[in-house]
């Protein structure tokens, strides 16, 4: 590791140093006002910090010299204390080089490189209103990677500004040039689960993060947080033409942030690429989060399952007892012995636990999270899939009453930890966005936005309080991912986008670019499960994909997650064994990712590198429109031949029709030389595993 202070500087030699360059000039000129300013580490982007004659603070970004993120606003206003805008002066600032590496014990790719330029921006302000109280202090934080920049506040510990209550961030990012906006809306009924929407920029409302943009000179930048700990989830709004600012969640408490002594702010993030593959090639996010505070991890199994799941969104069985009941006992070891016979790690089970006949959807209030149906015998189960090599994975659907789970959680860990099971299926199945939350000391519970800060409180608490029972944690209708699977390393996944349960509800179905979107969007926070793999391509009352069965194959390699449900029924595995032959190999943890080519909503291709092996895996999927793509093969190893089992769009395939289905296999010898062409068709994909010759 290498972190070395470069320069520190007094308010009198920034000043000084201001003259000098001819900084300083008339009372109103922002572009004359630069206080700081520094570069990234291979001076691609620079990042520039100004204070008006006011004293209001901003920033600006520069990408190879040209400007990407115009003058934008730094500041708060708060409930309890005069607002943090204006009347700031820096009293020092200084800049330090870091560059590490730092190995992953899952993920992506197993090493990552962390290497930036830090700007450190420490101010002083003046209380325009209560200048009796004295100078308060705030710094802003930057750090300037080659393929993006995070920055944040920090709340030094003073005593005139001991408890700060934020109403609201006065966070800018004024987009500089014309751009495209690929981004789905905040506080939506659905949450994290509306469609990703295409619009000029101008056009958008208030966004989730990540929300990836297209300039108009080609730069791709994709707005998000990292590290969201203690802190209400950052939305961005339009204020106006091209400028966003931030909104933070509301709390029903009040302020939508409390904190107490000194803190800092999630980092806002901004990854910048010369085009949309460079946007999921950045690191910038993990980087940001902290070190494992876990220690050793290696109870934390990535790994694919097979779950009694399925069927209940096709309605062939229900979650609650009855005599379609899907989580038997009977049923649970018909899954566990086909888990067993191809090779899969675990079994989820959904619907085992009693509490499903009450509208949980609106409340949950009824679930308990230690008693088994009577038709389903947890430790005989468990016992049982241990037997084989297999592992149940738990399930806790909250139904977003976090009250009620609370109360129960620690017992619920109890019992996993007790029988053997070391992962679990969180669910918040929420109405209009909405949590119950425990009340304070000797208060009833209330209602709050699961974005909130209480909300960000609870998924953390969820997953420190599983990683002392050893049990890694899968939470669907989560707060968004900030890279906190690397301070937690058992957060091995989130839903937290539309799934493919859409396909089987079919309203709608999840659209033909929908995979081409989620890369470079949702995918930018972090790993998804999306349960791909359905080679039925039908759901509930006869709704078909819009895709084909290749598609499918090539989503376990494009859609990343290190715990992936195989999502279909395992009779219709039975029926496809060419295709299950891929969904059976591929595995989820990764050495390294390479992405090929893609366009956001068009296309993606993805390379991965198998962890155990030197096997390659690659998946690739199209929009509604067929492609052909040429695919160089420079990413494997040099030297070496290959065996590619490829499998492919049949020349009739073609997601509106029966030919679907049409999928070719075909095995060809390769090198590193060697260029491929992908023909993919409207709403196709291809999937290859590359293995090396001996």
């Amino acid at each position: 590791m290498r972190s070395q202070p470069r320069s520190r500087f007094s308010l009198s030699t920034i000043s000084a140093a201001m003259l000098l360059a001819g900084y300083i000039a008339a009372p109103g000129a922002w572009a004359q006002s630069v206080v700081a300013s520094a570069s990234s580490p291979g001076n691609v982007l620079n990042v520039e910090v100004r204070i008006d004659p006011a004293g209001k603070l901003g920033y600006d970004i520069k990408r190879k010299g040209k400007e990407v993120i115009g003058l934008s606003r730094l500041g708060f206003n708060l409930a309890n204390a005069y607002k943090l805008d204006g009347g700031f002066s820096v009293r020092a600032a200084r800049t330090s080089d870091h560059d590490d590496t730092w190995e992953q014990p899952w993920g992506e790719r197993r090493f990552v490189r962390n290497h930036y330029r830090e700007l450190r921006v420490e101010l002083e302000q003046n209380e325009l209103e209560q200048k009796e109280q004295g100078k308060r202090a705030l710094a802003v934080v930057f750090r300037i990677y080659d393929d993006g920049v995070g920055f944040r506040y920090e709340f030094p510990d003073q005593p005139q500004l001991r408890d700060v209550a934020i109403t609201d961030e006065l966070t800018e990012f004024a987009v500089a040039q014309p751009a495209t906006a690929w981004w789905i809306p905040a506080a939506e009924l659905p949450g994290l689960e509306e469609e990703v929407r295409k619009a000029p920029l101008k056009e958008i409302g208030t966004a989730n993060t990540p929300l990836t943009l297209r300039l108009e000179d080609g730069t791709h930048v994709a707005l998000h947080e990292a590290a969201l700990v203690d802190y209400a989830s950052m939305w961005v709004r339009k204020v106006e033409g091209q400028k966003l600012r931030a909104q933070l969640a509301p709390s029903s408490l009040g302020p939508a942030v409390v904190r107490h002594g000194a803190f800092s702010t999630p980092w806002r993030t901004l990854q910048i690429a010369d085009n949309a593959a460079g946007l999921y090639m950045s690191d910038l996010i993990l980087n940001l989060n902290e070190p494992n505070k876990l220690g050793d991890v290696s109870w934390v199994h990535p790994s694919k399952f097979v779950g009694v799941w399925w069927s209940m969104h096709l309605q062939q069985t229900t979650w609650n007892a009855g005599p379609t009941h899907g989580a038997t006992t009977a049923n649970t070891k018909r899954y566990i012995d086909f888990a067993a016979k191809n090779g899969f790690r675990g079994v989820l089970v959904e619907g085992w636990n009693q509490g499903w006949e009450s509208n949980w959807g609106h409340g949950g209030a009824d679930f308990s999270f230690t008693k088994s149906y009577p038709d389903f015998d947890l430790p005989a189960l468990s016992s049982y899939a241990q037997s084989k090599g297999v592992r149940l994975i738990g399930h806790h659907e909250t139904g977003a009453n976090v009250a009620a789970y609370e109360r129960q959680m620690d017992e619920a860990y109890k019992l996993y930890a007790r029988v053997g099971v070391d992962s679990v299926k969180s669910g918040y199945v929420h109405e209009a966005g909405t949590m119950l939350f425990p009340g304070a000391a000797g208060q009833p519970p209330h209602y709050g936005n699961y974005d909130s800060q209480e909300g960000v409180r609870h998924f953390q608490k969820a997953v420190t309080e599983a990683a002392r029972y050893r049990i890694a944690v899968d939470t669907h209708e989560p707060v968004k991912d900030t890279g906190l699977r690397r301070t937690y390393p058992n957060w091995l996944s989130r839903e937290g986008a539309r799934g493919v349960e859409y396909n089987a509800w079919g309203n709608p179905v999840n659209a033909v670019d929908h995979e081409a979107k989620l890369v470079f969007t949702r995918m930018l926070s972090g790993p998804m499960d999306y349960t791909p793999g359905v080679l039925s391509l039908v759901g509930a009352e006869g709704k078909t994909f819009n895709s084909t069965q290749a598609k499918q194959l090539a989503n376990f390699v494009v859609i990343y997650s290190p715990i992936v449900m195989a999502a279909d029924l395992p009779e219709n595995y039975m029926k496809y064994p060419a295709a299950f032959k891929f969904i059976r190999d591929v595995p989820t943890d990764w050495a390294d990712t390479r992405v090929l080519n893609g366009e956001v909503g068009e296309y993606a291709t993805i390379a991965r590198k198998d962890r155990t092996s030197d096997d390659w895996y690659l998946g690739a999927v199209t929009d509604g429109q067929a492609r052909t793509l040429a695919l160089p093969l420079g990413f494997l190893d040099a030297g070496k031949t290959y065996t590619a089992e490829i499998y492919r769009d049949g020349d009739q395939a073609d997601y509106r029709s029966a030919h679907r289905f049409d999928l070719v296999t075909e095995t060809r010898t390769v090198t590193a030389k060697d260029t491929l062409q992908l023909k993919l068709a409207p709403g196709g994909g291809q999937a290859i595993r590359f293995t090396p010759k001996r």
